[in-house]
């Protein structure tokens, strides 16, 4: 049996991918990787001397010395072959499954650490045993002939590889003689095959491994030969090098943006739990993004519904493991991090353009009593005149917490308040669930009775509803994967409009959540409940808080479908919106899995009134950009426990700039809208949330390019500045597109905050004045009513005198914010339509500008032209930059009136332009 390698450099590679399927048997074998230059035999006199002096501190607790081979194998690189979490793993329970056990010191906090039993560098693994040319790549047969210890070892597997863009490979490993379950999203499906792609690819043929690389760089990217490969039919695990420590993705987890490679394992199974860093959370979201050194970038996507973990470890190296489905790969080369994200979407899909509307401020609690009470907090804040696009309702609205109803005394007056919104261009969003009640008389509660009539809930292995409990007692849970499902919520969706016109939709409990574990009945014995390996779930088993794996659904068994039904229940949603209203449908989701962007957003679930939480929501809205789910927030100031004033304050300075941007509350704690707080703090709220007004323009054209070509909306630094290694671990602060930078204050009792300046020239969002930064921390003052904005040289932002609402906003004159950059030069785009209508940039109904400065001469064009600009006018430059005060100033060659401030910053007023036209102004 050969042993597994590791892959220092391509040159090891002999065969690229135009000749590898010429490739003869035997070939593609590389020396093991502990084995060369003439150090095998100080490898084991090192390792054995350590492990012997070990053992004398340890009085020999650390049991009987480890064959030679094991202690080849550096503690990094060891890879877990007994990764059950359950289970107190034992030399006879190791040594059973063929691994090397060596017992290490407990890892500090409790947490896992090296692994005591790992693959030893013989085990048994796949070979790759033919590999033959196709129209867009290859197609092989890999054949294991020892079976792994998991059962249903699967002996024959195939492999296939398409070279589908020249920075894109997918890569697809399934059972060779059996279909098994692939996840039902639709994919891209090339005709051709790359002409050039920018990457090389080869085999290792025993055992079987991937090795691909960067064709300019040699950096290894994948390296597949470092451990054995299993594919049982409820265990896969296959693991690879990686080129460095700098690994972002891998959802929905609460933790920093940058994964600890410390022997840390993310599970990615949806699950109902106020966020908590180790637990895995509402998403599932398998795919990564990774910085090389000298700041190119590559993403993997493992396209996978079952449940999963990935353990990381610092060799650096990862797993996969996931304990159903197939292995099915896509591969992304960049080379910049955000030509990653657009390549990871061009597969999965772009998201949709949300409705303007969408992108103002949204006000909700849970615990507002009554519509009256909602309307006073609506009224409240017109009073004040603090901006608010949309107000929410959780499930109180609701008559017995039952979908489809609205309790007909305490909201008696819900209809009139949608319609007093609708009169002021506000909208009304509310909450629905999943869970549908079964408890009421028959005949009394028609989407239960027409439901079950028409067969479309969650059935038990026994051909009946599963029944479990949510907010209104027993339930039954709604099968999004039946298109009639969607028919039938389209239905319930029209009655509800017909009373109350709602404007957009809240899905919540969407793991789906079920405070019974599987069901009224538990969940039956059998592999799909209780199969051979259960990944690390928080409840340590699948069906804890949810429905049971083995539910009987349309598509297929929960068991394999549970991690997409967010994204089923969304596209239902969005679909039903759409028939309903006839325009851009609005609908933020708890639950989420990749294509989710197409039809929701996500707000980041269950939040708590913490300094620590604000923190942890900017790691979170930054990973659902990678995600392409770029409509995303959370709960500004915290849903549970009770928020301060400084808090709050803070909170929603930084919320202001959340793509996604609601402040909400839970029941039984004390109001936390703007209108409650002291004068200062109402005013600074209140200010910010102009601020944001101001910047519509320029948010919603971010929102276009994300839904024309998956750009991200809210950006980590080092997309921007990938090269600066010192931006790679910042997540205190965030960028709008690529032009302003966000950098909030997240500690109490502090007026000024750090806040890290990549290399150039940067401008105070509010003054103009310039910050001339070599890549270095800056202290700035930051008084409880000031959040900190830059505005990044070679920028022009268009935004717009902002109103208390978008509709009100949309009508105000335009101001261009001009920052120039050392050259002289600035560069910015602005989007216009009706904010509301279907596919207007599909059917040209759009304005599209192009500004743009050079030799002081700012020039703005027009690229296509919709009516909805003719009732716009741009009326004020300002130029941040201008080194020398002009002597005059001229537009369209007339002259015009200007002023220059100290700080050189050069503005012109009243220029009365209609933004339809194109028009040039000079400054000499």
């Amino acid at each position: 049996m050969k042993s597994y390698q590791k892959l220092t450099t391509p040159a090891a590679c002999q065969v690229e991918e135009e000749g590898a399927a010429s490739m003869p048997a035997g070939r593609g074998k590389l020396a093991p990787w502990w084995v060369g230059s003439g150090l095998l035999v100080a490898a084991v006199l090192l390792s054995t001397i350590t492990v012997w002096v070990l053992r004398q501190v340890s009085g020999g607790w650390l049991g009987p010395t480890p064959p030679p081979k094991c202690l080849l194998v550096p503690e990094s690189h060891r890879f877990d072959c007994y990764p059950e979490q359950l289970v107190v793993v034992t030399q006879e329970l190791c040594e059973s499954r063929g691994c090397c056990f060596i017992q290490s010191p407990p890892s500090a906090e409790g947490k896992r650490g090296v692994p005591w039993c790992f693959y030893p560098p013989d085990f048994p693994s796949y070979t790759l045993v033919s590999l033959n040319q196709t129209a867009l790549g290859m197609v092989g047969l890999l054949v294991r002939r020892e079976k792994a210890y998991y059962p249903r070892d699967i002996e024959m597997l195939r492999l296939d590889v398409e070279f589908e863009a020249d920075t894109r490979l997918h890569i697809k490993i399934t059972d060779a003689a059996n279909p098994r379950y692939e996840v039902p999203i639709d994919v891209p499906r090339v005709m051709k095959r790359a002409e050039n792609p920018i990457y090389s690819l080869n085999f290792s043929w025993d055992p079987f491994g991937v090795l691909l690389w960067r064709r300019t760089t040699g950096t290894v990217l994948l390296n597949t030969t470092i451990a054995p490969l299993i594919f049982a039919d409820q265990f896969l695990q296959i693991s690879t090098s990686l080129p460095s420590r700098y690994l972002y993705g891998l959802g929905e987890h609460r933790g920093s943006l940058l994964h600890s490679l410390d022997w840390n394992t993310l599970t990615l199974w949806a699950r109902d739990v106020s966020p908590t860093e180790t637990f895995n959370l509402y998403g599932a979201h398998p795919f990564y993004l990774l910085m090389e050194e000298g700041g190119d970038a590559h993403g993997v996507f493992l396209l996978n519904s079952n449940a999963m973990e990935v353990a990381l470890q610092p060799a650096p190296g990862l797993t996969w493991r996931t304990i159903g489905g197939v292995l099915d790969f896509y591969i992304f080369l960049g080379p910049d991090p955000n030509m990653v994200i657009q390549q990871y979407q061009q597969v999965i899909g772009f998201p949709a353009m949300p409705p303007l509307w969408a992108l103002g401020f949204h006000l909700c609690r849970w615990g507002y009593g009554s519509s009256n009470e909602t309307w006073q907090t609506v009224r409240a804040m017109r009073n004040y005149q603090i901006p608010q696009d949309a107000q929410w309702n959780d499930i109180d609205y609701m008559d017995g917490y039952r979908d489809f109803t609205f309790d007909s005394q305490k909201f008696a007056s819900l209809p009139s308040l949608v319609e007093d919104l609708h009169k002021h261009g506000q909208h009304y969003v509310m909450i629905l669930d999943p869970g549908i009640s079964s408890t009421n008389p028959r005949g009394s509660y028609w989407p239960f009775d027409e439901g079950l009539r028409r067969g479309l809930f969650l059935n038990t292995t026994q051909g009946q509803p599963l029944i479990g409990q949510v907010w209104p007692g027993y339930t039954a849970f709604a099968d999004f994967s039946n298109p009639d499902t969607h028919q039938w919520w389209l239905e319930n969706l029209q009655h509800f409009h017909a009373h109350v016109p709602f404007d957009g939709l809240w899905i919540d409990m969407n793991e789906p959540s079920n405070f019974m574990d599987g069901s009224e009945d538990g969940c039956p014995p059998g592999d799909l409940d209780s199969p051979p390996y259960t990944p690390a779930v928080l409840g340590d088993s699948l069906f804890s808080k949810t429905v049971c794996a083995s539910a009987k659904q349309k598509a297929s068994v929960h068991y394999n479908l549970h991690n997409l039904y967010g994204l089923m229940e969304a596209k239902a949603t969005a679909s039903a919106l759409i028939q309903i209203q006839g325009k851009r449908p609005f609908v933020i989701s708890r639950s989420t899995f990749p294509s989710q962007g197409r039809y929701s957003g996500h707000w980041l679930g269950d939040n708590r009134s913490q300094w620590k939480d604000m923190y942890y929501s900017i790691p979170g809205l930054l990973s659902f950009s990678l995600f392409g789910i770029p409509l995303v927030g959370a709960d500004i100031c915290g849903f549970s426990g009770s928020t301060s004033e400084e808090l709050c304050t803070r909170w929603m300075q930084l919320g202001a700039f959340y793509p996604f941007a609601r402040n909400h509350n839970t029941q039984n704690e004390k109001a936390q809208d703007p209108t409650v707080f002291s004068p200062a703090a109402r005013t600074a709220m209140k200010d910010v949330l102009l601020t944001r007004y101001s910047l519509l323009p320029f948010l919603y054209t971010l929102f276009h390019r994300a839904h024309l070509q998956g750009d991200t909306v809210a950006r980590p630094l080092f997309f921007e500045f990938p090269q600066d290694v010192a931006a790679l671990e910042l997540d205190r602060q965030f960028l709008w597109g690529r032009s302003l930078l966000v950098t909030p204050v997240l500690e109490s009792g502090v007026d000024s905050v750090t806040g890290y300046m990549p290399r150039g020239m940067w401008y105070d969002f509010y003054t103009g004045s310039l910050v001339n930064s070599s890549g270095e921390m800056l202290k700035m003052s930051a008084p409880l009513e000031h959040l900190n904005l830059h505005v990044r040289e070679g920028s022009i932002l268009p935004t717009q005198k902002p109103g208390t609402t978008s509709k009100a906003t949309r009508v105000n004159p335009l101001r261009l914010i001009v920052a120039l950059s050392s050259s002289a030069t600035a560069w910015g785009d602005l989007f216009w339509d009706d904010g509301e209508s279907l596919d207007t940039f599909e059917q040209g109904s759009y304005s599209y500008l192009v500004f743009n400065v050079t030799q002081n001469i700012f020039t703005s064009t027009i690229l296509h032209a919709s009516t909805e600009a003719t009732e716009v006018t741009i009326d004020t430059l300002s130029i941040f930059g201008v080194q020398k005060p002009p002597s005059k100033v001229l537009l369209n060659g007339q002259e015009k009136p200007f002023s220059y401030l100290d700080n050189q910053v050069l503005t012109v007023s009243d220029l009365g332009v209609n933004l339809s036209q194109g028009f040039s102004l000079q400054w000499l």
